[in-house]
């Protein structure tokens, strides 16, 4: 797209401001820039394993202050789709982590492994063969699909983990059933953080790791698209990837770039 003024940004987080429990170079000095001049910003995330509450503290304990009214969750947009398609009271099967179990039973949800009306599948670092078994038994028996998110790997400090779309993809397979994409690459979730920022995509850059997701997102919501080298573009790139308007090593390099534009 035409680089246009930018006037608002959109951070992924895993493998952009952070790897694990380590900020990575330049966020915490990038986040305190725009905060100076007045820009403002917002944080989208696909994974599901924390509430806004939760990464606004696991970022502050990183030097970082960003206020959970900035930050949209994956988990928040599979519970807005649920009130869409199911009836409160309605049996859900959650492959997911505790934060995700609670934003869906706080919705009137009731989680279950038998009779469920749909199967929604996050991020589950306690994954086991059983919570498969009666996942792709529901599957089977035409409960709705609903994934958080399709990403591959999860960036660590010093490496990646399998990420949410690994867990869903083995799901898929032994199914032939292709879920609803509730996160990245589906705009919906930039759309919502514009709705906070207060800005038109022509003006708003989203800032990714992840070819396929962050980037693939921004290209579809027409957004001015980044990518930063510190994340999962270091170990995965496929055939077809979209191409961002700006490729930079890390974030105090993107620092340095809107410095000299804005």
């Amino acid at each position: 797209m035409a680089k246009a003024k930018l006037r608002g940004f959109l951070f992924d987080m895993d493998g952009v401001l952070y790897r694990g429990a380590r900020p990575l170079p330049g966020a915490r000095a990038m986040l305190e820039e725009l905060d100076r001049r007045g820009i403002p910003y917002a944080l989208v995330t696909n994974n599901s394993t924390r509430t806004p509450r939760q990464y606004a503290i696991h970022m502050r304990k990183l030097g970082m202050r960003v206020p959970e009214g900035r930050i949209v969750t994956s988990a928040a947009g599979v519970v807005s789709h649920l009130k869409g398609t199911l009836t409160p009271g309605d049996r859900v099967l959650i492959v997911g982590e505790k934060p995700l179990r609670r934003l869906v039973t706080r919705a009137g949800f009731v989680p279950a492994w038998k009779g469920v009306e749909a199967v929604v599948v996050g991020l589950d670092r306690g994954l086991t063969f059983r919570k498969l078994s009666y996942a792709t038994e529901a599957l089977v028996g035409g409960a709705a699909f609903v994934a958080s998110n399709p990403d591959p790997l999860l960036p660590t400090e010093s490496s990646a983990l399998p990420g949410a779309g690994a867990l869903v993809a083995a799901l898929s397979y032994a199914t032939g059933r292709e879920p609803v994409v509730i996160g990245k690459p589906n705009p919906a979730l930039l759309r919502e953080a514009m709705r906070r920022t207060g800005t038109r995509p022509a003006e708003t850059a989203m800032v990714g790791d992840q070819l396929g997701t962050d980037i693939a997102a921004g290209a579809a919501a027409g957004l001015f698209t980044v990518l930063v080298k510190t994340g999962v573009v270091a170990y995965r790139r496929r055939r077809g990837d979209p191409r961002p308007d700006l490729t930079v090593a890390n974030m105090e390099e993107l620092r340095k770039w809107m410095e000299a534009r804005l």
